[in-house]
């Protein structure tokens, strides 16, 4: 994303997850914040997940979509199995691909993620 506000928001959110973890009080909210960037920026893909993506935590209490695999994406979508890897790793990673919309992976990351929350 572009705004530097969003970026400060971003590394907030960021910090905060790793401080508290998963807080859904101040997390979902600062979530929403985050949308409103999106939206002002005209970015519906991002828009769409962060939307997934406070309303999955809002109903689950956590965010239990696993990390995406660093494999090289074919017609399916791999997830990491690996069980080291926390539902906070998971959502860190979802939001620093927010930081660099240029880049062609973290767009095809952000579809990935977009189509697990949609299927959950």
């Amino acid at each position: 994303m572009e705004n530097k506000k969003a970026i400060k928001l971003i590394d907030k959110i960021l910090e905060d997850l790793d401080k508290t973890g998963i807080n859904t009080e101040t997390l979902i909210d600062d979530i929403k914040e985050l949308r409103t960037y999106a939206l002002e920026e005209q970015v519906p893909l991002v828009v769409k997940v962060l939307r997934f993506t406070y309303e999955h935590i809002e109903e689950n209490n956590a965010f239990l979509i696993p990390i995406l695999d660093d494999e090289p994406a074919d017609e399916e979508v791999h997830i990491e199995e690996d069980e080291d890897v926390s539902p906070v790793e998971s959502l860190k990673y979802l939001l620093s691909l927010l930081k660099n919309l240029k880049n062609k992976v973290n767009i095809s990351d952000l579809k990935e993620y977009r189509d697990l929350l949609m299927e959950y």
